[in-house]
């Protein structure tokens, strides 16, 4: 595994978002990675004028393991491909599409998927007539908030109210979408390829930011537990989602399937997943074969092809 070909990598973490933490335990492992793989690398703690760091710093690529906003959503993308560098993950627009549930909602919607009923909520709604709509059972959300930050799920207008104003806390925009009652699936996508599926369990209501990072009792079922038939069903799906916002190199897309009928539904997309030993995208990875450290240089590979064909 060779990174003499890459140059000098920059490994951009931490930022100012709520996910700084998350973000942080990402880059550092990112980093660790490539350190022992012998590469040349720098690690750089997004703070403060982002512009300022980047043009000052010498590197030839980055790898991109910041999380929510300002290092998700497109700016950093913006920033680098003013540099002409290089750089993991998806390009500006589908950053920023990504990083915006409602807005990739629409899109998913426009182009025929399937993805719960939701309703853009201010402090003007009609709780009740709302609640109502949603079948009086729904989860709220921050619609530009990562790892479940902000998230209530509801079930009466004053719960509604309640948590759109929790919500509005982390984001002046906030979502109600519709409960889907059963399996929690995610999807991670590598270089055009849906790796195998995770099912995600936990007794909590949902997979919300302590089942992520901090309970023990949180399971990831892989095998996913589907049938070949579903399991291809749900890679093809996550796929065409993926493809649709125009994301590109690497992200993960998150999937409810309905209890009742079998079928699937498009909850979000993230361009730029937990990168940990621990994390979701690693652990497919490494159900398909491929380790840490050569899931690391394979997407740093595939953003330098990328430019290359450019």
């Amino acid at each position: 595994m060779s990174t003499s070909s890459l140059g000098k990598i920059a490994v951009l973490m931490g930022g100012n978002s709520a996910e700084r933490p998350v973000s942080l335990n990402s880059g550092r492992a990112v980093f660790n990675a490539l350190q022992n793989a012998g590469a040349d690398v720098i690690a750089i703690d997004i703070q403060g004028h982002a512009i300022a760091q980047l043009t000052e710093a010498e590197f030839d690529i980055a790898f991109i393991a910041l999380h929510g906003r300002g290092g998700e959503d497109g700016t950093i993308q913006g920033v680098l491909e003013w540099l002409d560098k290089p750089y993991t993950g998806s390009g500006v627009m589908a950053s920023a599409l990504a990083m915006d549930k409602w807005r990739t909602k629409l899109i998913w919607q426009a182009a025929g998927l399937a993805t719960p009923k939701a309703v853009l909520l201010d402090k003007h709604c009609d709780w009740q007539a709302t609640i109502e709509l949603l079948g009086n059972n729904a989860i709220v959300k921050p619609a530009r908030e990562g790892s479940s930050i902000g998230m209530r799920r509801v079930h009466t207008a004053e719960e509604l109210k309640k948590s759109y104003e929790f919500a509005s806390e982390y984001d002046a925009l906030v979502l109600a979408e519709q409960w889907v009652s059963g399996p929690e699936f995610t999807v991670a996508i590598v270089d055009g390829e849906a790796l195998p599926a995770i099912q995600l369990k936990t007794p909590h209501e949902f997979y919300d930011y302590e089942a992520k990072y901090q309970a023990n009792d949180t399971q990831y079922l892989l095998p996913c537990g589907l049938n070949s038939e579903k399991e291809s069903e749900l890679q093809k799906l996550a796929l065409k989602a993926f493809d649709i916002l125009d994301c590109q190199g690497w992200g993960r897309i998150d999937v409810m399937q309905d209890a009742g009928t079998g079928s699937f539904w498009l909850l979000e997309a993230n361009t730029s997943p937990g990168m940990t030993d621990h994390s979701l995208v690693p652990m497919a990875a490494r159900a398909s074969g491929v380790d840490f450290p050569q899931l690391v240089v394979k997407l740093l590979t595939e953003a330098k092809q990328r430019q290359a064909d450019q």
